[in-house]
C-alpha cells in the first residue's frame, strides 16, 4: 500500500486523467459534507474508448504505488464509469451524461481543490 496523503494520491488520479487528455478535471472536496469519501475526481471523456482508457490509466497509475481499486462500476458502457478508492471516488463521464447528471451542482457545497501542475 502506498505511503502517500489522499491529497497526493488525488493528484496522481489528475495527472493520470490529465495525461489522457481527460476535459475539465475537477476535483471537490466533500469530507465536510459526506462520510462517503474525502474527494470526488471527476472527468469527462469524449467517447466511449477515451472514457475507458481513462480509467485504465487512472488504475495503472494507482497500481503502481500499491493502490487498489474496490469497486468499479459502468465500465462495459463507458458512459459513466465509477472507481471506488475508499477516500476518493474518480467518476469519468462521456460529455452528454455528466451534463445530465450534473455531480458539480449536486455537490456544491463541497470545496473546489486547485491541482498545481
Amino acid at each position: 500500500m502506498s505511503n502517500l496523503t489522499d491529497k497526493e494520491l488525488v493528484k496522481v488520479v489528475y495527472n493520470a486523467l490529465d495525461d489522457k487528455k481527460g476535459m475539465d478535471i475537477k476535483v471537490l472536496d466533500i469530507s465536510k459534507i459526506s462520510v462517503m469519501a474525502d474527494y470526488f475526481i471527476i472527468a469527462s471523456g469524449s467517447n466511449k474508448n477515451q472514457v475507458q482508457a481513462l480509467a485504465d490509466n487512472v488504475e495503472e497509475e494507482l497500481l503502481k504505488i500499491g493502490v487498489h481499486c474496490r469497486q468499479v462500476e459502468g465500465y462495459p458502457s463507458g458512459n459513466w464509469i465509477l472507481m471506488d478508492y475508499d477516500d476518493f471516488i474518480v467518476h469519468i463521464f462521456n460529455q452528454e451524461d455528466r451534463l445530465f447528471y450534473d455531480l458539480e451542482r449536486i455537490w456544491k457545497d463541497a470545496e473546489l481543490i486547485e491541482i498545481a501542475e
